[in-house]
């Protein structure tokens, strides 16, 4: 493995994840008929698989791959700012805050057009980075914030949202089964609409880690020589966790809350490729897009003709694998 480049290697992985997200699902895509609608030969022969692979698996396949992503990259942010290979994405209630405000959203009777639909991701969307500023601002101590408030200020916010989710989701039984769809992860919504949505806040999220490569490198000393080396420790977190919120809130605003991929992907590529955030980041990226995509076809399958949540399909796949990051993280040190 050391002979292939870690990136070839992810990335023929991806592509491979790709392929068969687009030809696998309730109607099973031929490899010749994907060929002739992805090289955009003429589609008489192949009408029904045009229609399938252009307007439903194509932009659904785009989604997840950003979601993943997203996951990924923030999962290995957030592992690095905290020093904590237990860290993830929903950490300072990210999760908690995206679930309370696509929940309220669904408590409202909006009526079913583009905009009404869109009203849940947008909830979702702008309780995400409520939660993460209102958490921020509850652990602040002065002009800075110490990580143990940020992570306690998190999880007291996150029980408070997950009390106040339950409330609302038994005042609405009518959208009881849906709130618990979009909670276990999964989207109903189709088209390139949400992937053109969320792409611009991806971008800027994203981009904003792929930069912090050098930052994460020199924060892993510990705050004090950090400082020594001459690296602004708390702009530099606070940016960082900014950017990370930003690509997970977009990345929930039309999944659902997906556990585990933002764990259990930038611990593997930690393994396998080594510690350097600077290669981290970038491959976190590109494994959590391939990993999702995997896990989607695998909730697609399982129970064919209906479809599993994904959620459920990354928890049963991550849980074991958070044990066994418990344990090695319990009998040595990471950093």
């Amino acid at each position: 493995m050391r002979r292939i480049s870690p990136h070839l290697l992810s990335l023929f992985v991806l592509l491979l994840a790709i392929l068969l997200s687009i030809a696998i699902g309730s109607v099973f895509i031929p490899p010749a008929d994907l060929w002739r609608v992805l090289t955009g030969q003429p589609p008489q022969t192949v009408t029904r698989a045009a229609v399938i692979v252009l307007t439903l698996r194509l932009p659904r396949t785009a989604l997840i791959l950003l979601a993943g992503a997203a996951l990924g990259a923030s999962g290995a942010a957030y592992q690095g700012v905290f020093r904590n290979p237990l860290a993830d994405p929903y950490l300072i209630g990210t999760a908690s805050g995206a679930g309370l405000g696509a929940v309220l959203a669904m408590s409202v009777n909006w009526p079913y057009t583009t905009a009404g639909l869109l009203a849940i991701p947008a909830a979702a969307f702008v309780g995400a980075l409520a939660a993460v500023f209102l958490v921020y601002l509850l652990a602040r101590v002065g002009k800075t914030v110490p990580t143990t408030n940020l992570i306690l200020a998190g999880v007291a916010f996150s029980a408070f949202a997950t009390g106040l989710t339950a409330f609302l989701m038994l005042q609405s039984t009518g959208e009881l089964r849906r709130a618990i769809a979009w909670l276990l992860g999964g989207s109903t919504f189709t088209g390139w609409g949400p992937v053109l949505v969320i792409l611009p806040f991806l971008v800027i999220g994203l981009g904003g880690l792929l930069l912090a490569g050098h930052s994460l490198n020199v924060l892993q000393f510990g705050d004090d020589q950090a400082r020594q080396m001459g690296l602004p420790v708390g702009r530099a977190r606070t940016l960082i966790l900014l950017a990370a919120s930003l690509a997970t809130a977009s990345a929930v605003a039309f999944s659902g809350i997906i556990g585990f991929i933002g764990l259990i992907i930038p611990h593997v590529m930690r393994l396998w490729f080594g510690a350097d955030y600077r290669r981290l980041l970038p491959l976190a990226m590109i494994g959590g897009a391939a990993a999702l995509l995997l896990a989607d076809v695998l909730a697609r399958v399982v129970m064919a003709p209906q479809e599993l949540p994904v959620g459920v399909v990354t928890a049963l796949a991550g849980a074991p694998f958070f044990v066994w990051v418990l344990r090695r993280a319990k009998n040595q040190g990471y950093w």
